[in-house]
């Protein structure tokens, strides 16, 4: 076999490869002996026909099969003996395939770049530093009762955070609108969680007061008959309720819970479960941070074949996330390249850290990460066991542990400065959130 390689540009390269005329008669000899001999053709028992008849009526049949299986096989004894690593499969471009004669084709393809890392004693990063006071943990369970409040009712106008119940009635053009009505909807007020023009109607009406609202809907409404349009909301208010934190008490800690132990049980498990958050953080920053410096320190040109790849699995996700049917209802593919080119950059970085590294998967960090994962699922052992007979799943999981470790490991030669921060500033505990005032 001889082999000619050439560089076409960047990480580009052409295989020449010819494969003797003989060989390939060989080969397509011996499978036609062999199909003589299984073959069943009109006129003679099965496998009797003369390699002449078998010949005629399946040469061409079998010489393509040979020169296909030749490909792929003197195709990967050429890389090897380039000692070049393909990031995809080739583009295969004939140049003699006819019988009898030397089998002669080129292979283009893009190779894996060789990484050299750069010294990981240049990586500068900052470690947040903090924990979890007494007062952060107050301020937790007080947000938790934030989140389980006792809704009186008053007589007072309705105020931001009052729980309304209304009915509306909905008139478009004059003409009301029954489907798109609807009573005894019940709502907390300067929320969000209804369109704006309907929860500034409501602001200081009290139960039985009659409001209008004027609602314009987008041209992009799910309901053609809407879209673009202007719709007369006619509103009653039939309650208004305040809210109250509810009391610290055996009902309250149930709701969370925690059956024995009353309040001291709860701050334990909302302590452990702020300082698993802030911890969780922590490593988050530190993770972006040696990642960012290692694409920093490292700049290298990736095969345009891996970014394609990963740009695909990006719509993928994003279509999973969205809902999205079709390609049309993603953003421009131009969107997910560098994100792509980043990712596919750091995974080639990563696995030079890994192998300089001689890291190997650390089996017990891989079951606390499954059952960190296990943790999220309402059935934590059910997802556990899902977990464990999906080999895909448990690669995924493998494959983010060695990660880690490869980020651990970069970390115990960087150089690492504590910086003090809070709870609160890492965790964004108490920024008001979307549709809060």
């Amino acid at each position: 076999m001889q082999v000619s390689l050439t560089t076409t540009q960047g990480l580009e390269r052409r295989l020449e490869v010819a494969v003797p005329a003989a060989e390939v008669s060989q080969q397509v000899e011996q499978r036609l002996q062999q199909l003589s001999r299984t073959a069943r053709l009109k006129g003679f028992r099965p496998g009797k026909a003369p390699v002449t008849v078998v010949r005629k009526q399946f040469g061409d049949q079998v010489h393509a099969e040979v020169v296909g299986d030749l490909m792929r096989s003197s195709f990967a004894e050429a890389v090897s003996r380039e000692q070049l690593k393909p990031a995809a499969g080739p583009r295969i471009e004939p140049i003699d395939m006819q019988p009898g004669a030397d089998l002669k084709y080129a292979a283009v393809f893009e190779v894996i770049p060789e990484v050299k890392l750069a010294p990981l004693e240049n990586i500068a990063v900052e470690r947040p530093t903090a924990s979890v006071t007494d007062a952060d943990l107050e301020a937790m369970i007080e947000n938790m009762r934030g989140q389980r409040p006792n809704y009186t009712e008053v007589t007072r106008g309705a105020q931001a955070k009052d729980r309304v119940t209304v009915d509306y009635a909905v008139e478009l053009e004059g003409k009301p609108l029954p489907e798109q009505g609807a009573k005894d909807v019940s709502f907390i007020a300067g929320n969000g969680q209804v369109v704006a023009e309907l929860d500034s109607a409501v602001i200081g009406a009290v139960a039985g007061d009659a409001r209008s609202a004027s609602v314009h809907y987008p041209e992009g409404h799910a309901s053609p008959q809407l879209a673009g349009k202007s719709a007369q909301f006619n509103v009653t208010v039939k309650k208004v309720e305040e809210p109250s934190l509810p009391p610290l008490d055996e009902e309250f800690f149930k709701s969370f819970g925690v059956s024995e132990g009353g309040i001291d049980a709860l701050r334990t498990e909302v302590r452990t479960s702020m300082e698993r958050e802030l911890a969780s953080v922590i490593h988050n920053r530190l993770r972006g941070q040696v990642l960012e410096a290692l694409a920093r320190e490292n700049p290298i040109e990736v095969p345009r074949a891996l970014v394609e790849e990963s740009v695909q699995q990006m719509q993928l996700d994003t279509a999973r996330r969205t809902g999205a049917r079709d390609v049309s209802q993603l953003p421009p593919v131009e969107v997910f390249q560098e994100p792509a080119r980043r990712r596919v950059a750091l995974g080639m970085i990563l696995a030079e850290v890994i192998r300089a590294g001689e890291l190997k998967i650390d089996r017990a960090r891989v079951q606390t990460r499954l059952e960190e994962i296990s943790m999220s699922y309402p059935n934590p052992e059910e997802a556990r066991r899902a977990y464990l007979q999906n080999p895909e799943a448990m690669r995924g999981v493998e494959s983010a542990v060695l990660e880690d470790q490869a980020v651990d490991f970069v970390l115990t030669r960087a150089k690492v400065t504590d910086k003090p921060s809070t709870f609160k500033e890492l965790t964004g505990f108490g920024q008001p959130q979307r549709g809060e005032s």
